[in-house]
């Protein structure tokens, strides 16, 4: 989704700008997604991506996998899940 460059191993992975900036995730055994937005199961992480026009990001988001949450709450931006069920916004600024 950012075009940065991944490395997985056992375990780990890594997504990096190339200039130093890069996130970081490690494997959790029996993982359970979170349930945003309620709290019985928390989120771990959030990540808010800039975007120019929402209805492009959206495509390209679901084209990789990605589901549009039900809850929406705002107007400026969207909500969205990963494959592994952690939330993530598309935002215009």
């Amino acid at each position: 989704m950012l075009d940065w460059k991944s490395e997985v191993s056992p375990g780990w992975a890594e997504i990096s700008a190339g200039d130093g900036q890069c996130i970081c995730f490690q494997q959790v055994a029996d993982y359970t997604p979170p349930g945003w937005p309620g709290q019985r199961v928390p989120q771990q992480m959030h990540l808010d991506v800039i975007v120019d026009d929402l209805d492009a990001a959206e495509a390209a988001v679901l084209a990789l996998g990605a589901t549009r949450h039900e809850h929406q709450p705002g107007t400026t931006f969207r909500v969205f899940l990963d494959p592994a069920g952690h939330p993530f916004c598309l935002c215009v600024d």
